[in-house]
């Protein structure tokens, strides 16, 4: 996704009157979105079942779970287990948190420049499918420099607000051919459909959405001209401790702690093996 795709005026219109809100994500100058749940057919709003590829998210905010769709998308979701399967996004942060918009991940670098591929390193090509659309809690592929065929490592999750697709909006999606069903679950959820076939999407949050919220509300960085670069500032940095891949219903968060504190440890024991057979040898 370029980073300076240009946002519909009806978003920005849904931010100021989001704004009227009570509750607010903590210090923020940004009210945290009120989400009524979506009743829809379509596959992104359908619980997840048995034995579904899952992606569980552990960040410094929470934790967030999303399915996959490697039916639809193969190599964006395979590129994505593979890459969180060898820890490559172990340790990164959030770098781009836009709200209203999108929050942004998976740059090795943490500078938004940087991405990589288990293809050699060769960019992903667009795999854009009917039957996933860019509504708010949906996971996708960032492309760069405004080439769709140019997908790396980085993801970002649709944080556009519940009102964002207006009347007008929704009539032009018909016009377009998108079905009544999609039409109604953008109407509810909200999305940014102009993304549909410039982005490949490859996962849907089920779970932690209010995580993700909480990622779009930090305080950001603003340049020496008083522009926001949407970068968190040091104190609001967003920590991906862990991206672990499993199968639906997956560990609870108790058991990925316990996993987790586990190989610490292990990886504790080994250094201080490592440690004494050194000393040994002199």
């Amino acid at each position: 996704m370029a980073p300076k795709v240009k946002r519909n005026l009806c978003a920005l219109c849904a931010v100021l009157l989001s704004s009227l809100l009570l509750c607010s994500c903590g210090g923020s100058r940004y009210p945290v979105p009120d989400r009524p749940a979506v009743e829809s057919t379509e596959r992104q709003f359908t619980a997840p079942s048995d034995g579904d590829l899952i992606a569980i998210f552990t960040t410094s905010l929470g934790e967030v779970r999303a399915v996959l769709y490697p039916d639809a998308a193969p190599m964006a979701v395979y590129n994505f287990v593979g890459l969180a399967r060898s820890g490559y996004y172990d340790n990164t942060i959030i770098w781009r948190s836009e709200y209203g918009f999108t929050v942004q991940g998976g740059d090795a670098t943490g500078t938004g420049t940087g991405g990589s591929t288990i293809y050699s390193d060769n960019p992903i090509p667009l795999e854009a499918d009917s039957s996933l659309r860019h509504y708010a809690g949906a996971l996708c592929a960032a492309t760069t420099k405004g080439d769709p065929n140019s997908g790396e490592s980085q993801f970002y999750f649709v944080t556009a607000l519940p009102d964002s697709v207006d009347e007008e909006m929704q009539s032009q999606l018909t016009q377009n051919g998108y079905t009544e069903s999609q039409v109604s679950a953008y109407a509810a959820a909200g999305g940014l459909p102009y993304l549909d076939n410039t982005d490949t999407v490859f996962g849907q949050v089920y779970e932690g959405m209010d995580v993700v919220d909480k990622m779009a509300c930090v305080d950001t960085v603003t340049d020496e001209e008083g522009n926001d670069t949407f970068r968190p500032t040091e104190e609001d940095t967003i920590t991906i401790e862990k991206v672990t891949i499993a199968t639906y219903p997956g560990p609870t968060a108790e058991e990925l702690a316990q996993a987790a504190e586990a190989s610490a440890e292990d990886a504790a024991s080994d250094d201080g093996a490592q440690s004494q057979q050194t000393q040994d040898g002199q």
